[in-house]
């Protein structure tokens, strides 16, 4: 997915119609990826400053302050993305995050496979064109460069901003 999103942006920057695998990369096919890059930093979120307002999301929080929302934005962040660990300052076994964190679970996981293969649905009906001067270069170090910096531009503006929040304002505030 983040290899079409680079398609997509180097295209534009360069001038070219954005195409991967000899396929057209249009509009339907962005709003999937965009959707799919979305999808999870959304949940978590949502869920997160939802349990931060609410009683039930508090009582849970044994440290208060920004180790208090670094725990619980850990906690939906790992449960969307892979194992389900928690801070050990939060005491997730309530109605509440039982509930949240399992519903954060299943769009986390179901939700990026679904948008996939509505990606490569989408895809796999598009014929192929053939290759021109105008066709961006996917198989060189230039896009794989091109793709890093991608991957650490998307990446960084999901999750810096909470970085910044949690534990790097721990430190600062002390």
């Amino acid at each position: 997915m983040l290899a079409l999103l680079a398609v997509f942006v180097a295209g534009l920057m360069v001038g070219r119609t954005p195409e991967f695998l000899g396929k057209k990369i249009r509009a339907p096919q962005m709003k999937l990826v965009v959707t799919y890059v979305l999808t999870i930093p959304v949940t978590v979120l949502i869920f997160a400053s939802i349990s931060l307002v609410i009683p039930a999301g508090l009582a849970a929080i044994l440290n208060p302050g920004l180790h208090g929302l670094s725990e619980v934005t850990y906690a939906y962040a790992s449960v969307a993305n892979n194992n389900g660990s928690a801070f050990a300052g939060l005491a997730a076994n309530t109605a509440w995050y039982d509930t949240t964190l399992g519903l954060t679970m299943l769009i986390g996981r179901f939700g990026p496979i679904v948008l996939s293969l509505a990606v490569a649905g989408s895809l796999a009906g598009a014929r192929v064109h053939a290759r021109t001067r105008a066709t961006l270069d996917t198989a060189g170090p230039t896009f794989a460069a091109f793709l890093l910096g991608v991957i650490v531009i998307v990446g960084g503006l999901i999750y810096f901003p909470m970085l910044i929040l949690g534990p790097i304002g721990e430190r600062i505030v002390g």
